[in-house]
């Protein structure tokens, strides 16, 4: 059987199983015991994308079993993740959730699922403020200067995200409220096909993580401005945050974490924790997240419970002042 055939396979039988063709598997000293998969709930290229693949090879290595990464995209991530919300709770489904997860739970009035009462929370992996960046068609080469520009052209400046509540979507509606602009949203199905787009200039401006954009402004296709966070980043220090740039007190971070069914047994949960844990904290892997633009972490199921409680709360306010609805 072929690579591509055996993965379907693969796929299949795990769908079966998160179905409930296969009764829910009690928690046990052999989990796991057949394969897992890894609901992703956007179009391939993106962030989440990246982290699933990355960790999920590693941890397919560590507890003997394939682990296969399911693309999903759909409605801004509802469908995918709706997968995960019905699916048996027996660790076989996780979802690679990202901050829009917890976001979208005070944003939509109407979701197949609660955000944060149909998942059990398994742990953050990384933190990452996303990059702002421009087509070369814009003039512009600092925040302040882009501020200007999108002043004297109201109307005329188009900008991707990956679907309507997603960070990027919040961020540059943030944006937009605190520089007094306005541009048009263009939504995707994932962060590479507004990166596409971006190269093809339907779309001026975008906010995406950095290493999906790093090949295109590395190679003079797009310009890199500014950064969300806190702090500059570490894997490019002379790039300067937006607060610093015209705009404090901006901030946007971009988390990533798994997620299981909830009612998924604790010893499952808690194994899947130490395992992800010493992925992400292993040198190389970490090594290789930092050089991205990522913050590694570690969480407990409950601290990750927390944080996404917390992201809800201030997401939902900011997006109730400035007026955005998602349904």
């Amino acid at each position: 059987m072929g690579g591509s055939s055996l993965q379907a396979a693969l796929i299949a039988a795990c769908a079966m199983q998160s179905v409930g063709v296969h009764a829910a598997q009690p928690a046990s000293s052999d989990y796991p015991n057949r394969p897992i998969r890894i609901i992703v709930p956007l179009a391939p290229g993106g962030g989440s994308d990246y982290t699933a693949r990355y960790i999920g090879t590693r941890l397919s290595d560590r507890v003997a079993q394939p682990v296969i990464v399911d693309n999903r995209p759909g409605a801004s991530g509802i469908q995918g993740t709706d997968i995960v919300a019905k699916a048996n709770p027996d660790g076989y489904t996780l979802l690679l959730a990202y901050s829009t997860h917890a976001q979208s739970a005070e944003l939509f009035s109407r979701l197949p699922y609660d955000p944060l009462n149909d998942f059990a929370p398994v742990t953050l992996v990384i933190e990452t403020p996303l990059t702002m960046q421009l087509h070369p068609s814009v003039p512009a080469k600092t925040v302040k200067e882009f501020i200007a520009y999108a002043k004297q052209n109201e109307g005329k400046l188009n900008y991707g995200s990956s679907g309507p509540g997603s960070s990027p979507h919040l961020t540059t509606e943030l944006f937009d409220s605190m520089a007094g602009i306005k541009m048009t949203h263009v939504p995707y199905k994932g962060v590479a096909q507004y990166i596409t787009a971006q190269l093809g200039n339907e779309v001026q401006f975008s906010f995406s993580n950095m290493f999906t954009t790093m090949p295109h402004w590395k190679a003079g296709r797009l310009r890199l401005i500014a950064s969300t966070g806190k702090k500059r980043l570490e894997a490019v220090p002379d790039l300067p945050t937006i607060a610093e740039s015209g705009l404090p007190g901006f901030e946007s971070v971009t988390w990533y974490g798994f997620l299981a069914p909830a009612k998924t047994p604790r010893a499952i949960i808690n194994k899947l924790q130490q395992e992800i844990h010493s992925i992400v904290f292993s040198p190389d892997v970490k090594k290789q997240f930092i050089e991205q633009g990522n913050e590694p972490l570690a969480s407990t199921p409950d601290e990750f419970a927390k944080i996404m409680r917390a992201d809800a709360t201030k997401w939902g306010a900011i997006g109730k002042k400035l007026g955005v609805k998602l349904d």
